[in-house]
């Protein structure tokens, strides 16, 4: 793959073009060439930093384009002449090189992530993310470049951001995405990253947000998620009521009062239905050098209470205006929803530049009442706690909005090919993995109330097969803040209450669970909700669960439970599982939608779960006592041959065989042993007798 650098001489405007491989472009920013222009800017960024001063030697540092390999035309344009599928991210005003490096760590978790690395100021970072179409090509059309990066830009934004604890910074999604030259020592390159795939958008997207289509009969513009389509659309709407603000003011020009001009602009706006704050953000942007924010905001906002005649109603008393202007303004400058699955408020600023929702916390609460204190609302910390916790907030299910939004299957089996990921010698494994797939998808969608997803998947194989990497690319990017892959048994109120917070949770090292946590684990495997008491909360509430489970480990005699291994799938991998692929997520998980919408059986059957135990019994560990009854006995083949024993005798015989002390408390569990073994038994006065035969009278 090969990225382009330009360099364009500041005073002429001229660009110098130039392609590199992306091998060599990232050995080239370990090292600094003799010049040094990179440290020297480093040094000098923290002294010129808002003083307006220009380094002279910029542009001595090149722009690298990761988007495309570019060349030059006869007219000296631009021409793409191959699309890389890359999207660039930028992680800004990072505070340390320790934050740097964070950011890069929390990047390279994704196997979609090209390459990471720091910015040329050192404090930021770049993270390159790989896309493409569904058969693995990349659109070659300009047009469909600029609807698939637009696109790729989006879902890369909302994939990696809950991974990053630093925000973001969103720019305009274009493929003329660039960043300087820089240096870094250690950067992240992945050059078989795993590219996301994304089916050719035929439009930009939009989305309907529930307060929206509350709004949009009175503003169809509203029907336009916040993001750079909507702020297209508004930029154009602006300039011509800003065009008509000027033919009304007459004769003004730069210097002048701009209230005047305001106020003709505000009129203009209100009528072509552009929102209050994008057109706060239009105006401090035309005209950053003649006011600020302070000035602008409330200006813009009296002139647009006048024209929607608020604030007219006499009658009203003192809190009814307040409780009136407060949902004014939180509908006007934020929106909010409450995440369901994550048990937390998250918001975005109702402008046409923030698309990502982030939790609401304290800091955020205290910020939204500051800024309504500042418009003149006069409200306390708790009246803006009170609208947050009411059901003024909608309600929001990623899980839900996702599968709702998968689309119609094309009818290619992706479950079985997913499956086929696992090299493996069990026949059964295809069937049993989409039956356990299907059993997850249904659970998700909370169609079975009454079970849980009993059947867990065990991936049995030595270190570096990535059955890890398998089980955390089962889930879609967009889902995978709802992948766990540990879990506290000693805790059981923290085991419970993640059936609720996660989607899939990976009992790595599963041979680590010792034998009385592997009964609570299959406690959590059928458990189909969760019955706790939430933080300072009085009552038991039921909590719904999402979570299934699935389980690795590097040795083999995994199960001990002697009354059989039913609920669990074990696989011994035989070789590394192929996780260099590119998956289609939407049409993976709309086969399962369908599937389950068609009536199709989510859960084993009797034949199945008869096959799960004969290809069990391998992986499951005998214990000692078990080992010593094999070594006198065996079951009885004809009812001829052989006697009938009580466990409590068999124990008293096989105490007489060996040195160490049998526990007469584990008659109980010895019976259960015996039925695990398959002996035939029966019942009689003197409790349950078992068929069997003494090996050493025979020899």
């Amino acid at each position: 793959m090969k990225v382009t650098l330009i360099r364009t001489d500041h005073e002429t405007g001229k660009e110098a073009f130039s392609t590199i491989s992306t091998d060599t472009l990232i050995e080239k920013i370990k090292v600094e060439n003799k010049a040094g222009y990179i440290s020297t800017l480093r040094s000098l960024i923290p002294r010129i930093t808002g003083t307006g001063a220009h380094y002279e030697h910029m542009d001595k540092l090149p722009r690298i384009y990761p988007t495309a390999e570019y060349i030059h035309t006869k007219d000296k344009e631009r021409w793409i002449k191959t699309y890389n599928g890359l999207v660039q991210l930028e992680v800004n005003q990072l505070a340390s090189i320790a934050e740097v490096e964070l950011a890069k760590h929390q990047a390279a978790l994704l196997p979609q992530t090209f390459a990471a690395f720091c910015g040329s100021s050192e404090r930021s970072v770049k993270i390159w993310v790989c896309f493409a179409l569904p058969d693995g090509s990349q659109p070659d059309e300009k047009d469909k470049i600029a609807l698939f990066h637009a696109a790729a830009y989006r879902l890369a934004v909302n994939c990696y951001q809950p991974l990053l604890p630093f925000a973001i910074t969103l720019k305009d999604p274009s493929y003329n995405q660039s960043c300087r030259m820089t240096l870094d020592k250690t950067p992240y390159y992945n050059p078989t990253a795993v590219p996301f795939c994304l089916e050719q958008p035929l439009s930009l997207p939009e989305e309907i947000t529930f307060r929206q289509r509350k709004q949009a009969e009175k503003n169809p513009l509203l029907r336009m998620e916040p993001g750079y389509p909507t702020s297209k659309t508004f930029s154009m709407l602006f300039e011509a009521a800003l065009e008509r603000a000027f033919e009304e003011v007459g004769k003004w020009k730069w210097g002048d009062d701009l209230k005047p001009l305001l106020s003709l602009i505000a009129k203009h706006c209100y009528k072509a239905g552009i929102p209050e704050e994008e057109v706060v953000r239009q105006v401090l942007m035309h005209f950053y050098h003649e006011t600020d924010e302070a000035i602008v905001r409330p200006t813009l906002h009296n002139l647009y209470r006048e024209h929607k005649g608020f604030g007219t109603r006499s009658s009203m008393t003192h809190e009814q205006e307040t409780a009136f202007r407060l949902e004014e303004f939180m509908n006007r400058r934020y929106e909010f929803r409450y995440n369901t699955v994550l048990d937390e408020l998250e918001y975005r600023q109702r402008d046409s530049i923030h698309f990502h929702f982030r939790p609401a916390g304290q800091r955020v609460r205290s910020s939204i009442a500051l800024n309504a204190l500042k418009e003149g609302i006069r409200v306390w910390d708790r009246d803006v706690a009170r609208y947050l916790n009411s059901d003024y907030i909608p309600l929001y299910n990623p899980i839900e909005e996702y599968l709702n939004d998968t689309g119609h299957w094309d009818g290619k089996d992706r479950i079985s090919a997913l499956a086929n990921l696992v090299p493996c010698e069990n026949p059964h494994w295809q069937k049993l993995f989409y039956r356990w797939f299907l059993s997850m998808v249904a659970h998700w969608q909370n169609i079975d109330k009454q079970h849980g997803n009993n059947t867990s998947p065990l991936l049995v194989g030595p270190q570096g097969y990535r059955k890890s990497t398998f089980c955390r690319i089962l889930l879609p990017p967009e889902l995978r803040f709802g992948y766990a892959d540990s879990i506290d048994f000693k805790s059981k109120k923290d085991a419970e209450r993640s059936l609720g917070r996660f989607f899939l949770i990976n009992i790595d090292e599963f041979d680590q669970i010792s034998v009385s946590q592997q009964g609570f684990l299959k406690h959590l495997l059928q458990k189909p909700v969760a019955n706790l008491r939430k933080p300072y909360g009085t009552a038991i509430q039921e909590i719904r669960r999402y979570a299934s489970f699935i389980g690795t480990s590097n040795q083999k005699d995994l199960l001990t439970d002697p009354s059989g291994s039913r609920r669990f799938i074990c696989i011994e991998v035989t070789g590394p599982i192929n996780t260099n692929v590119t998956i289609n997520y939407r049409q993976l998980y709309a086969q399962a939608v369908d599937a389950i919408a068609g009536g199709e059986r989510y859960w084993l059957d009797d034949s199945e779960e008869s096959i799960l135990k004969q290809a069990n019994q391998e992986f499951e560990q005998p214990t000692p006592l078990e080992q010593l009854f094999l070594c006198h006995f065996r079951a009885a083949e004809t009812e001829e041959e052989g006697v009938w024993m009580t466990p409590m005798e068999i124990l008293s015989f096989l105490q007489t065989k060996t040195k160490d002390r049998l526990s007469i408390n584990k008659v109980a569990y010895f019976g259960r042993t015996l039925r695990k073994l398959d002996i035939v038994s029966r019942r009689r006065n003197r409790g349950t007798e078992y068929h069997i035969v003494n090996i050493d009278n025979n020899e």
